[in-house]
């Protein structure tokens, strides 16, 4: 609070006061304070200086007898005489606010303090002071409006957290800024191509239903310029303001004579404006414009927050459609690969190529849900596509049907090319009506070999993977076709190779049974011969003699003799292969102690190998597991591979017989390595030695000859037996191992 200036008049030339004691109207006189005395019937009494200061002298001239509301400004008497009459009823001071205008034509509030005072035996009077309270009114104004522009902002960013809807946010901005302002209207005025015009209004009950100005007002490019600028339209009254016609006459449309336009800016955007608007003339205050800036930044960061927010939810929708799409995409290819899968393990587990293909049209049309489909096949030598299989869910049955290639080119033609292709009938079938189908080929590395064809409802169009799903079908059908076609001609092969091999068999069987009735016939008269030849010539003697020192008749005895014995051992080999090969060579396993029983049969060939001036040794510890095996063929396998090693090993050179448990499966299995140095098969002959009649070249050092049965006879015994046997030969030597089963007749 502060004082009133005093009146500078001299004392002289004022009224002197009225007062019981002038030693008291000195000191009030002194006060800088407006104060003055009254009766209780408001009759002034005195007034000091300062009230000259303040009311002038010309009110002040003639005082006396006047009353104080004739006396006081207009709105100050009223008052102060209101608070006189309390103070006098209750005996307490009272104070009343009151405003005078000053001389620059502002508004001063002042405090009226009415004390009443006197004795109690005299007339009662009432003191008035007046302190000056417009500092103090400003300061809490400043306050009040900074409170209530804080609470302005803090509701919009409050707001703004709960919500980032932009229509929501500027709803509640024109609200409270319109409450904030005290004003007719405020509404926000967007330029967004989807949201132009007004997109927010709060208006007073007087002006609802008036119409907003700048709801159709078509802004000029200079307009727009200057608000994408920052630059603001503060208008106090609309009849002093420079402003176009048309601009006037929609704003008196409107009933607006003041406004304040703020724009919203970020960046080079202008989102849009902020519109404040009243009925009637009003100067905008420098506190209100920066108040509007400040919501005007704050709206235009939510505006940008909200359409960021608003692209990223667009942008969060977009995904999670396209991610449903890419699900339902992968769930149909799951499917669809459940289809192929079913189609290729049928192909791959059956050669029936009806059940394929049957498969295959069912799978089809029940996964791509189509009315129905049928696969042809081709005869391009006659030029027809036949359909051969067919599944329809509605469709009638094409199946049989017969279709001359070259009536329908513009299908064939693509189809022959490896084409697929898709296409809706335009005039309706006689029996489908409008249908929509696609046709593929049906293709493998050879040629077109047929097609297959989809067919459903008229408006349907394949999509790319539905149509890789009929090319794979299509795909699996070529080699379900080329593969029953390759089956057949291969089990006519093997059946032409099967009559083949028992001719074969047959017309060996026969000749062997043929030849071996006069191959004894003549060992028996050879036996004879000899006996007979031994009487006369000596033939005993003869034959122990050395191949260039015998008779005539010695050397052609001992070929004969040879000879025959040679055609015998044939006939028997090839006899047993025979039987071998039908299943019909019968085993009788028996215990067979191999150590003692080798040291005793090995003792022929020993001899025989002494003869060539080779060593045979025999290598077998009493630890040997008991065999359980058929003798006779053993012996046989043993005596072939024997025979072989004698007759093949040059002179000076080792055999070798081995006999020991299998290192893997020592009471399980036993091992028999013949191995014999010397010799060496050449690596491309490996591969053959067990072939029928095979013999090495060049591998006879002997000139013994022989039928190239023995080795083939060994791997069928072996097999026989339930064993393996297994050929190396390393430079200077060979091995034959054979693995045989120490039970094989418990096994087999």
């Amino acid at each position: 609070m502060s004082t009133l200036p005093l009146d500078p008049l001299p004392q002289e030339e004022r009224p002197l006061p009225e007062v019981a004691n002038a030693d008291l109207g000195e000191v009030l006189d002194a006060i800088a304070t407006p104060l003055w005395i009254t009766d209780a019937h408001d009759r002034w009494c005195f007034h000091n200086r300062a009230c000259v200061a303040l009311l002038g002298g010309d009110r002040l001239a003639s005082s006396d007898q006047r009353q104080g509301v004739e006396i006081l400004p207009s709105g100050i008497g009223q008052p102060v005489l209101a608070a006189g009459q309390r103070a006098l009823a209750s005996g307490d001071e009272q104070t009343a606010v009151v405003e005078i205008a000053n001389a620059a034509g502002g508004c001063r509030r002042l405090l009226a303090t009415v004390k009443r005072f006197g004795a109690a035996d005299s007339e009662p009077q009432l003191m008035v002071s007046l302190q000056d309270m417009t500092p103090l009114h400003e300061v809490e104004q400043t306050l009040r409006r900074q409170s209530e522009r804080e609470r302005l902002l803090g509701a919009i960013a409050q707001h703004l957290l709960r919500s980032l809807n932009s229509e929501d946010l500027l709803q509640t901005t024109v609200n409270e800024v319109r409450r904030f302002l005290g004003i007719d209207r405020v509404l926000f005025y967007s330029f967004d191509p989807d949201y132009n015009g007004v997109v927010a209004e709060s208006a007073s009950s007087t002006m609802a239903n008036a119409v907003t100005a700048q709801t159709d007002l078509n802004f000029i490019p200079a307009d727009l310029m200057r608000y994408r600028q920052g630059e603001m339209e503060v208008i106090d009254d609309m009849a002093s303001a420079s402003l176009p016609p048309d601009y006037l006459a929609k704003f008196a449309q409107a009933q607006v004579n003041a406004c304040l336009v703020m724009p919203i800016v970020q960046g080079d955007a202008l989102y849009g404006l902020v519109c404040a608007l009243n009925s009637d003339p009003r100067p905008w205050a420098a506190w209100e414009i920066e108040t509007l800036r400040e919501v005007a930044t704050q709206v235009g960061g939510a505006i940008k927050q909200a359409r960021l927010y608003n692209q990223v939810q667009r942008l969060n929708t977009d995904l999670e459609q396209q991610v449903a799409q890419r699900t339902e995409e992968l769930q149909t290819a799951l499917e669809f690969e459940a289809t192929l899968k079913r189609i290729t393990d049928r192909v791959r587990d059956s050669l029936d190529v009806n059940q394929i293909m049957l498969t295959a049209v069912k799978e089809l049309t029940e996964a791509l849900e189509v009315k129905g489909s049928n696969t042809s096949l081709y005869d391009l030598e006659q030029g027809t596509s036949t359909i051969y299989y067919e599944y329809n869910s509605s469709s009638p049955s094409y199946q049989g049907r017969v279709a001359q290639m070259e009536a329908f080119p513009e299908v064939y033609h693509q189809l022959l090319d490896g084409q697929y292709f898709q296409f809706c009938s335009v005039e309706p079938n006689p029996v489908r009506g409008y249908v929509a189908m696609l046709a593929c080929p049906v293709v493998d590395d050879r040629g077109v070999l047929g097609d297959l064809w989809l067919i459903n409802d008229r408006d349907y169009g394949f999509n790319d993977i539905e149509i890789r799903l009929v090319q794979q079908v299509a795909n699996q059908c070529a080699i379900a076709i080329r593969q029953a076609r390759l089956y057949q001609a291969a089990q006519s092969q093997v059946a032409e190779l099967e009559r083949l091999n028992t001719l074969k068999d047959d017309f060996l069987s026969t000749v062997s049974h043929e030849l071996r009735t006069p191959v004894t016939s003549m060992r028996v008269a050879l036996q004879l011969l000899g006996v007979t030849l031994n009487q006369e010539f000596d033939l005993t003697a003869d034959l122990q003699k050395p191949k260039a020192e015998r008779t005539r008749i010695g050397r052609y005895y001992s070929i004969l003799q040879e000879e025959c014995e040679r055609e015998i051992s044939l006939i028997n080999d090839l006899l047993d292969l025979q039987r071998l090969d039908v299943g019909n060579h019968p085993i009788q396993p028996e215990p067979i102690l191999l150590e003692p029983w080798l040291a005793g049969w090995i003792d022929s060939f020993v001899t025989r190998a002494k003869s060539r001036n080779q060593t045979l040794r025999l290598v077998a510890t009493s630890t040997l597991p008991v065999l359980y095996s058929d003798l006779a063929s053993l012996e046989r396998v043993l005596a072939e591979l024997l025979n072989n090693a004698c007759k093949y090993t040059p002179p000076g050179e080792s055999i070798t017989l081995e006999v020991l448990p299998n290192p893997a499966a020592p009471s399980e299995q036993v091992c028999i390595a013949l191995t014999n140095s010397g010799v060496t098969i050449p690596a491309e002959e490996m591969t053959r030695i067990f072939d029928k009649f095979y013999r090495v070249p060049s591998a006879d050092p002997w000139k013994q000859g022989g039928t190239g049965l023995g080795l083939a006879l060994v791997k069928k015994l072996v097999a026989h037996l339930g064993g393996d046997i297994a050929v190396t030969s390393d430079p200077g030597q060979t091995c034959f191992t054979i693995t045989l089963p120490t039970q094989p007749a418990l096994t087999r």
